[in-house]
């Protein structure tokens, strides 16, 4: 039998059995009694047995439609809970939000905004998975994802979260009065540098740079290298090395003087984080709560 037709007439069958009248079925269901009874009899046709006995004066169930009701009654009952909840889902913020970001996102974007996120929304789930490798979000079950602007497919609809940033090379005041500053891009190959390597090509980040409005990139050979850019930025605190980061996320370490950063005349910038989700998602109260507090929380 086809799917849909086992479907077909259920709600009729339904209403007459709760009654007990074809009469009160179709008042019920605004149609007419004939055409209640009709369908009923498309189903006791198509099932093959009959499911109600009619008299003049009363309808009951048949030993077969009784069985057959017993076991309807549930599947319907999961049916109309199913789609209960998923208009729930359309009127307001709840449910499972899973999102994909970069490891350099949680400080920038994700920590200021998930506890926000959460007592504005406190019938949403999050589930947050840190991964730098490129992610289909269809493929990955992800409601969205966390990128910076340029990284983001075409097909995607993004919102940006963050501000343009900048790269930029950083070094401890240590690291410096020990081995002096590069003046120029090329001259990094002098120092000692915190390589970093991509969890999913294995590939080795080259430093981006730009000179007279034209990008070129330096190989990077030095004694560290490392998959995480937290650690890349805390080898450079103590004194290990120069380290290639965003300088949003050293901001403070540039402030207390920790960290120093050179070759800025030559920093590239970038446009910024951006949530980045599928046309088809952006009607979603969860994703549109995120995207609300996110631009009440981040700096603008």
């Amino acid at each position: 039998m086809i799917a849909n037709e086992v479907f077909t007439g259920l709600a009729a069958v339904l209403a007459v059995a709760e009654t007990k009248s074809f009469t009160a079925a179709a008042a019920r269901l605004g149609v007419s009694a004939a055409a209640v009874s009709q369908t009923v009899k498309e189903v006791e046709r198509r099932i093959g047995t009959p499911l109600f006995a009619r008299t003049t004066r009363r309808v009951g169930l048949t030993e077969a439609g009784a069985a057959f009701l017993a076991r309807v009654r549930p599947a319907v009952g999961e049916i109309a809970a199913a789609t209960e909840a998923a208009g729930l889902m359309g009127q307001r913020p709840i449910g499972l939000l899973r999102l994909t970001v970069p490891r350099i996102a949680l400080d920038m974007v994700v920590a200021p905004v998930l506890a926000a996120y959460r007592d504005a929304c406190p019938e949403v789930r999050v589930e947050i998975a840190v991964d730098d490798t490129a992610i289909d979000l269809a493929v990955g079950g992800f409601d969205a994802g966390i990128r910076i602007g340029e990284l983001i497919e075409r097909d995607m609809i993004a919102v940006r979260l963050t501000p343009a940033f900048r790269w930029i090379a950083v070094g401890s005041p240590t690291y410096f009065a020990r081995n002096g500053r590069p003046a120029t891009p090329e001259a990094l190959a002098e120092h000692a540098l915190i390589g970093y390597r991509f969890p999913g090509s294995g590939a080795l980040y080259r430093w981006e740079f730009v000179r007279e409005n034209k990008e070129f990139t330096v190989a990077v050979h030095g004694p560290i290298v490392v998959n995480d850019g937290g650690l890349a930025i805390d080898c450079a605190l103590r004194g290990l090395g120069l380290a290639y980061t965003a300088d949003r996320i050293v901001t403070p370490h540039l402030e207390t003087g920790r960290l120093e950063a050179v070759l800025t005349a030559f920093a590239p910038e970038s446009p910024g984080f951006h949530l980045y989700f599928p046309n088809r998602a952006q009607a979603q109260p969860k994703l549109r709560a995120f995207i609300d507090v996110a631009r009440r929380v981040l700096p603008r």
